[in-house]
């Protein structure tokens, strides 16, 4: 039998994958994880950005892994697409650069230019 605090977990995953089935995300959050960006740092950086998300209680805000998303030499790369603004590719986001680029981009919907690989127009 299952406690509660991981029926509380499972409600908690099953209410997530309704919202991205529904698209209530207002942001996605994509972070390369292959082999290279592994090596670069994408997980410490994914689990900054989770961390982020978990602290500041954004129920929506998406996190999806990708395998190979540019070049290795720009890794760890991660793509920011907001709900009605270009979708924007940061190069080089190490952990420490994540609370900035969350404060600035995920809440205040500016990008950080000095990051940004590319900015690719919605589809």
């Amino acid at each position: 039998m299952k406690s509660l605090e991981d029926l509380k977990k499972i409600k908690e995953r099953a209410l997530e994958m309704k919202k991205l089935k529904e698209g209530e995300a207002r942001v996605i959050i994509t972070i390369g994880m292959a082999t290279d960006g592994i090596a670069a740092g994408a997980r410490e950086t994914m689990k900054a950005i989770m961390n982020f998300i978990r602290e500041r209680q954004l129920d929506d805000v998406m996190i999806t892994q990708t395998g190979y998303i540019g070049t290795p030499e720009h890794g760890p790369i991660v793509d920011v697409q907001i709900k009605g603004q270009p979708k924007v590719r940061y190069g080089h986001l190490k952990e420490q650069l994540v609370p900035r680029m969350m404060e600035q981009h995920v809440l205040k919907g500016e990008p950080v230019n000095e990051w940004t690989l590319k900015i690719e127009e919605e589809a």
